[in-house]
């Protein structure tokens, strides 16, 4: 897979492509365009021009039309660029079919092999360069077949199954489904290690930080918990997931910044990456993080709905906070953002403004979250009676012959999540 330079080599200079479909406003197109700008510059590319080309529908082979495509690569030929960027996925073949038109000195990559390239630079745990290193995987295996069109030259003749260029993409294909399966296999024993440590939290409520790369996720962290987490104001600066202690009063909670969201973010990345996002699907409470001051932040807001359905997020408490507000002096603009989200909590988390009214807003949905409910389970799950004991309040206990009844209390999550325990082992001893 093409990569881009890391930042202690030349920077490259690249091309941006953008589509404007039929029902696309020019002026989305330019929004997509400048935030295409800022994953390349994040990425390590200068950018240097852009071309914006009206389509019905993609072309099945160049994606934009080979006349376009033709007009395309002269392009970046004769201003020297390193780099055509598209702002759309491309399938393997028009991939490879612009990167025959291109040659070898210009490379052709989209906006999903950018970002997996930004992720790949800035994982630092090991949990991280698995996820990005089966993402990338996953995305380079069925571009596999442009990879050795200099040795598909050399097929034998008639008669012949196929010559060292086949053979050698044959050879790429199982080692890299080999990689594919022992990165899997890595990320099911993080996957456990990480249900163990949860697991630990006992009954703390959990709040996770959800939103649009650069929202000022990490920036928010630090104002509630008064810890240090790196803050950088670049595009996915932090991949791993941070967690940290919340004491507000006599309420104590855990809080959880994330990886941060974008626009198209590759369903092999969202994928991968699910271990990492397992404290968004766990949480009581989801806070989405807005910056008020972009101008695509209702945009924002859809994709972070989006990637929350993906990963099949659903019925927890959540909070709106859009952030940055001290960057918006125009209080028309101000009166729009409380329209569009009405419920919302306007906050500045760099210069710590209106931080306390979000911290009542949290300590309202952490009592409204604490449930009583009875539990009846057979005195022989002694292994279940004594998590339960850790993780949630016992209010009472009824013992009878062979099972006993537990009043309990604590965050609802915790609460669902042992009553789904009870519910299938009760079904598995039903079956029996």
């Amino acid at each position: 897979m093409h990569t881009i330079p890391q930042e202690n080599k030349p920077r490259e200079t690249a091309l941006l492509v953008g589509v404007r479909w039929p029902d696309t406003p020019s002026y989305l197109v330019d929004e997509h365009l400048d935030e295409l700008a800022l994953l390349a510059d994040t990425a390590g590319a200068d950018v240097i021009g852009q071309v914006i080309q009206a389509r019905q529908r993609a072309d099945a082979a160049t994606f934009i039309g080979r006349g376009k495509a033709e007009s395309l690569v002269r392009q970046a030929a004769e201003m020297d660029y390193d780099l055509i960027i598209f702002d759309e996925e491309l399938s393997p073949s028009q991939q490879k079919n612009l990167q025959q038109l291109a040659g070898e000195n210009i490379k052709v990559i989209d906006r999903s092999g950018l970002i997996l390239h930004i992720f790949a630079r800035n994982a630092r745990t090991r949990e991280a360069k698995t996820q990005v290193e089966l993402a990338q995987l996953q995305y380079l295996l069925p571009r596999l077949s442009g990879q050795w069109t200099h040795l598909e030259r050399q097929k034998g003749g008639i008669g012949t199954r196929g010559g060292p260029g086949e053979t050698q993409i044959e050879v790429d294909r199982r080692i890299t489904r080999a990689k594919i399966r022992r990165l899997q296999s890595d990320l099911r024993r993080i996957a456990a290690e990480h249900r163990t440590q949860t697991s630990r939290r006992g009954s703390a409520y959990q709040i996770a930080l959800v939103g649009y790369t650069n929202a000022g996720k990490s920036t928010l962290m630090n104002a509630l918990s008064d810890s240090d987490v790196f803050v950088e104001d670049r595009l996915f600066a932090t991949l791993d997931t941070t967690t940290r202690r919340l004491q507000l009063g006599e309420h104590q909670a855990l809080i959880s910044d994330t990886v941060g969201f974008i626009r198209k973010l590759p369903h092999d990345l969202v994928a991968s990456f699910r271990t990492t996002l397992s404290e968004v699907r766990e949480a009581d409470l989801i806070i989405k993080v807005l910056d008020a001051g972009n101008p695509q932040v209702e945009e924002h807001y859809r994709t972070i709905n989006e990637v929350l359905a993906d990963m099949n997020v659903a019925d927890q408490a959540e909070l709106v906070v859009l952030n940055k507000i001290d960057a918006i002096g125009d209080t028309n603009s101000i009166d729009r953002l409380q329209r569009i989200f009405p419920s919302s909590i306007m906050i500045s988390a760099r210069q710590r403004l209106r931080i306390d009214t979000l911290e009542r807003a949290i300590v309202e949905k952490i009592i409204e979250s604490h449930v009583t409910e009875e539990l009846r389970l057979p005195l022989k799950e002694s292994k279940i009676i004594s998590e339960i004991y850790d993780c949630l309040k016992v209010e009472e206990s009824i013992y009878e012959d062979n099972s006993v009844m537990l009043r309990v209390s604590g965050p609802h999550s915790m609460v669902r999540q042992f009553r789904h325990r009870l519910e299938n082992l009760d079904k598995q001893l039903r079956s029996q």
